[in-house]
């Protein structure tokens, strides 16, 4: 069976670019962001079923903005203008704690799937039910609550062992 890409887009882009507005913050990434999901879709449309669409673009859209915000933190474009804007920055215990955070949730997620950065997300930041991240993420609601539990118990000690060395 065809899929018709161009239907794809038309009814599901706005969704997609919605996501990707919320997690990039910058309405050039996103829209650039959303362009990649439907390539990476045409480039796996044997992943594609009769059914709704829905889980799989969510899914292909955090997974493509998680990648860009890692890309863009190793890689900056403009090193200078990052480094401006730290020193311009009133603020600067703003700044050390974005820092600390920033390394916290790194060493949190160093080891986990990256399903579960997937399932975060969709719990709290696009605050889905338990139950709607499960059926976006494939696994079982007692799944999904165990992973974010056990990022909850790992997230204090990570932050007081951040805090101290």
């Amino acid at each position: 069976m065809a899929v018709d890409f161009e239907s794809l887009y038309t009814t599901y882009g706005p969704m997609v670019l919605r996501r990707c507005r919320r997690l990039l913050r910058d309405e050039g990434k996103a829209l650039d962001a959303m362009h990649d999901v439907f390539v990476e879709l045409l480039r796996r449309r044997d992943r594609l079923r009769g059914g709704s669409p829905v889980s799989l673009l969510l899914k292909t859209a955090t997974n493509v903005c998680l990648n860009r915000v890692r890309t863009e933190r190793r890689h900056p474009e403009d090193r200078e203008q990052e480094v401006l804007l730290a020193i311009a920055g009133d603020d600067e215990s703003a700044i050390d704690s974005r820092a600390i955070a920033r390394r916290v949730l790194d060493r949190l997620f160093a080891r986990a799937p990256e399903t579960t950065r997937f399932i975060a997300v969709l719990h709290y930041v696009d605050r889905l039910t338990l139950k709607e991240v499960a059926s976006a993420a494939g696994i079982s609601v007692p799944a999904v609550r165990r992973r974010l539990q056990s990022l909850q118990q790992r997230l204090p000690s990570l932050a007081r062992e951040e805090s101290h060395g």
